[in-house]
């Protein structure tokens, strides 16, 4: 008898309201800047599936210029950011300095493009980028960007009797990364609940998980709580015993599709 598939609690809650002041604000970019946005999404924890009702909404993107604009003998700067308000925060990158870092398994550009909630984009340049993932995808990389994270909240911000309830979150979605890694199943998927439900056999960490998301799903943001054990001892646990060291920062792969892919899109627009 086939074992069911324990669930585990996500959402990506986004505000008719909100979504359409996103757009306005995308529109507003393009005009100002002169540029084309090929792809916009929800980053951070409404995109990971735990939000608080009080997260804000992290609004990243991709862009391309006109040609003329990368035919200067000094580069321009290659991020557009707008000031950050209480409740959007929308920053995004050229796509040459998106293409620079897909040739380097950049794991944040990846989680973009695995994000759950789309809020614009251009569907064959879209479906160019997410087909050459698997290309550039580096394991040693990806791991060693979940590892870091990992352990940095870990230590920084779980170590007293009293912690924020989302930093749990912060520690254990990039550990259970690194183990997807570890599994040889790719890319992890951006959703925290698709990494839960795969990785975690253990029902009695599994129920807390689902505690500690039902809580942080309706609390602030700020929120802290006691320690919650069972999670405590597991991401302690797994941090002991990594001993991992990598070359990770060589780039693989020719970067010949990846100029042909900023190419066309520069003389489309």
């Amino acid at each position: 008898m086939k074992k069911e598939t324990a669930s585990v609690l996500s959402a990506h809650p986004i505000e008719p309201k909100v979504r359409e002041k996103v757009l306005e604000s995308l529109t507003d970019i393009e005009a100002k800047h002169d540029v084309k946005i090929l792809f916009a999404c929800e980053s951070g924890s409404r995109g990971w599936g735990f939000a608080s009702p009080d997260s804000d909404y992290d609004v990243r993107f991709v862009y391309v210029h006109r040609l003329s604009w990368y035919l200067t003998v000094e580069p321009g700067r290659d991020v557009i950011e707008l000031p950050i308000s209480d409740e959007l925060d929308v920053s995004g990158w050229d796509l040459r300095k998106a293409l620079y870092l897909l040739h380097r398994s950049n794991p944040t550009l990846l989680e973009w493009l695995d994000s759950p909630v789309i809020y614009r984009q251009d569907e064959s340049m879209s479906a160019e980028l997410r087909n050459l993932v698997p290309k550039f995808f580096s394991a040693e990389r990806t791991r060693y960007h979940y590892l870091s994270m990992a352990k940095k909240n870990f230590h920084e911000h779980l170590q007293g009797d009293e912690v924020r309830l989302k930093k749990y979150l912060y520690a254990l979605r990039p550990l259970l990364a690194m183990q997807w890694v570890d599994r040889g199943l790719g890319f992890p998927p951006m959703r925290f609940a698709d990494l839960a439900e795969r990785l975690v056999s253990d029902q009695t960490l599994l129920d807390e998980i689902n505690q500690l998301l039902e809580i942080k799903m309706q609390s602030g943001e700020r929120e802290y709580s006691p320690r919650w054990e069972k999670i405590h001892h597991f991401i302690e646990s797994q941090l002991a015993t990594d001993h991992t060291s990598f070359d990770y920062k060589k780039p693989d792969g020719s970067a010949s599709e990846l100029d042909a892919l900023l190419m066309r899109a520069v003389t489309q627009f």
